[in-house]
């Protein structure tokens, strides 16, 4: 299986190379804190595959992260490429830490050889969500300091689903952390359960045949990936961890520049690193990449609700759960397309899909729904100060899912569209378009409004 994915890669990149270019990456330096924000080049590298994006959408038209870069001609400013995306650093500089102390994170950015001279622009959201720019870098194609990477890893590159060439397809790489030698089979298999997982929800149930699906894990030394709040450390490929921000469940890794380098064997164009763990966790980063307990109860759950964050630039949409991130200082309207502030209701994003008859803000049993969760919460915070076995959490999880459903059931808008309070984090000032979804609760499917948020950007990938 390994050495007919490793041929079909290569004879992807043997044909494509005559017409599609290599992918070019810069690779840089994302430093400051809340006040201060500065770019460093790390290096330009040309990885060994082609470029696997949609050449006929070079242009990102959904705009769903906090920055957004562009490629454009050096001689006369014409816009080849562009696409937005959410960082670390995002998150990041919205937590408290942000204000004591600076951090420096890595990153990458990833388009097309253009062959000719170019200038990348790396722009923010800044007053009104609008793109402003906050650095500029010249790169020529040409220089012969841009380092010429190998495809040492595709020998390990595994074929979950082929359905057509990556310039038309999305193509999606599950990559294990954590993972032994002798775990890699066990890999292999979860990774097709947790791809049939995905590929039967919708809307990616009905967009399967627009997917390619690859898996990558280099040989760990140790199973498991690091818990530091546990005591737990590993030195695994990838790098994920567990605590991210010091939130228990959030798993993240830091450590971009080896991911990258081993990554760049493998056709992509988003990434969910599954890690070989049994304790609940994991996370999303828009156009970054996603993470999830691969042997956990809930794992299904987590890669197709954090997939929803990197793929589709979708908000969480709980509110009772702890974070780290600081409230906002105002409330405004969120760029996410599952979220909204309501300042207009006229306007409501989604106006399209409410019945007239539909109330805004939309009834629903918050009270009771809230009186809940928070009990709910100090128990799930004590069975992780108590170290509880995972059992015990999962019986939890279970038990308040089923309260989350019978209260709902009743519910007069229940099936609604419309704009219920409580979302991003937040028990008022935000709103969701439906009372559940799976960015809300455990539950299994999206809202509508999620939905059709996945399938434009399907559609960004292979129309």
């Amino acid at each position: 299986m390994r050495l007919m994915a490793m041929l079909l890669i290569y004879s992807l990149a043997g044909v494509a190379a005559a017409e599609t270019a290599q992918t070019l990456r810069v690779d840089f330096y994302h430093s400051g804190n809340q006040a201060t924000e500065l770019f460093s080049l790390d290096r330009i590298v040309r990885e060994p595959l082609p470029f696997p994006g949609n050449p006929d959408q070079p242009v990102d038209a959904t705009l769903r992260g906090k920055y957004e870069f562009q490629v454009r001609t050096a001689d006369d400013n014409e816009l080849l490429y562009s696409r937005s995306f959410s960082s670390i650093y995002g998150e990041w500089e919205t937590t408290g830490e942000a204000r004591q102390l600076n951090r420096t994170f890595h990153e990458s950015l990833r388009f097309a050889d253009p062959r000719e001279p170019v200038t990348v622009v790396l722009r923010k959201r800044g007053p009104g969500n609008q793109f402003v720019k906050v650095w500029q870098l010249d790169v020529d194609p040409a220089d012969y300091l841009v380092h010429e990477e190998s495809a040492a890893y595709a020998e390990q590159v595994v074929a979950i689903e082929h359905n057509g060439d990556s310039s038309q397809k999305v193509d999606l790489l599950l990559l294990g952390d954590g993972y032994t030698a002798a775990e890699h089979d066990a890999f292999i298999e979860r990774a097709r359960e947790l791809t049939d997982a995905l590929f039967a929800t919708s809307p990616f149930r009905e967009r399967r045949k627009d997917f390619n699906v690859w898996a990558l894990a280099p040989a760990s030394a140790l199973s498991g990936v690091s818990r530091p709040s546990t005591g737990v450390f590993r030195d695994t490929p990838f790098g994920a961890s567990y605590d991210a921000f010091r939130s228990e469940r959030y798993v993240l890794t830091y450590d971009n520049r080896a991911m990258r380098r081993i990554i760049s064997s493998a056709p992509y164009d988003f990434i969910e690193i599954l890690t070989n763990t049994d304790t609940y966790g994991g996370g999303g980063i828009y156009g970054l990449y996603s993470t999830a307990a691969a042997n956990n109860e809930w794992a299904e759950y987590l890669f197709i609700h954090e997939f929803g964050h990197h793929f589709a630039g979708l908000a969480d949409e709980y509110y009772t759960s702890s974070v780290a991130y600081e409230a906002p200082e105002t409330i405004a309207e969120p760029y996410e397309p599952n979220v909204t502030a309501l300042l207009d209701p006229d306007s409501l994003k989604w106006r399209s899909l409410v019945n007239p008859e539909t109330p805004l803000p939309t009834p629903w049993p918050k009270a009771r729904y809230e009186k809940h969760s928070l009990a709910y919460q100090e128990r799930r915070a004590k069975l992780r100060r108590d170290n509880a076995p995972e059992a015990e959490m999962n019986k939890l999880f279970h038990a308040n899912q089923d309260f989350v459903t019978e209260l709902f059931s009743t519910a007069k808008y229940r099936d609604a569209v419309g704009a219920f309070e409580g979302a991003q984090y937040q028990a008022k000032g935000y709103y969701r378009s439906e009372m559940n979804c799976l960015m809300f609760t455990r539950t299994t499917t999206f809202c509508q409004v999620c939905a059709n948020a996945i399938e434009q950007v399907i559609d960004e990938y292979t129309r």
